[in-house]
């Protein structure tokens, strides 16, 4: 596959067309608060500007955990038990999607901030060894509120793969087998998260 980049970077001030309104970019919170705030747990990362867009169009599998409960820990043996289930193999190079139903059961209510399962870090390490470069999770956060979660985002970074939050409508996925998934981030200089389109598709 090959990609060529059409888009130009994003940054505070960046030319816009005669009469529109200015593009406005600034810094929500430094690295050193973040890492101050999680107790020394994420430092850093790659930013999006340069996060390889091979990695947005990759074969994907969406696996079924709505079993799991609110705030669960979702563990190797799960992910395992799900792929089993599926009748699918994690494509190498490529994404695994969580569907724990969290959106569905909660959103907008004020439980999708907080009563989402996620993976723990032995879970993390195991979608890394399967060879994926992100997972995606339909809830804010892709650990369980708390510690573990922190945890979990400084296993992506350490594992150098990365993950997706806030997905909608996986159930749709369920039983449907492998596709193409498409995510492409807008392209922001020294960003470190970026809104994407994220969709499935099948028969590509």
């Amino acid at each position: 596959m090959k990609i060529v980049d059409l888009s130009r970077e994003l940054y505070h001030r960046t030319p816009s067309y005669p009469g529109h309104p200015p593009v406005i970019h600034g810094v929500w919170k430094t690295h050193e608060e973040s890492l101050a705030e999680s107790g020394n747990v994420h430092r850093t990362g790659q930013p999006m500007n340069e996060y390889p867009l091979e990695n947005c169009i990759v074969p994907g599998v969406c696996l079924d955990l709505r079993h799991i409960a609110p705030r669960a820990e979702i563990t190797p043996a799960d992910l395992e038990a799900a792929v089993k289930q599926a009748g699918v193999t994690v494509p190498k190079r490529g994404t695994v999607l969580l569907c724990t139903g969290h959106h569905a059961r909660t959103f907008p209510r004020k439980e999708y901030a907080s009563e989402n399962s996620g993976v723990n870090v032995a879970a993390t390490e195991w979608l890394a060894s399967q060879g994926v470069v992100h997972f995606g999770i339909d809830s804010m956060r892709p650990g369980p509120e708390g510690k573990v979660n922190l945890l979990v985002h400084k296993a992506c970074f350490e594992l150098n793969i990365t993950h997706i939050e806030s997905l909608c409508n996986l159930e749709a996925l369920l039983g449907q087998g492998p596709f193409t998934f498409i995510g492409l981030p807008m392209k922001w200089r020294d960003g470190t998260a970026s809104p994407i389109r994220a969709v499935a598709v099948f028969g590509m």
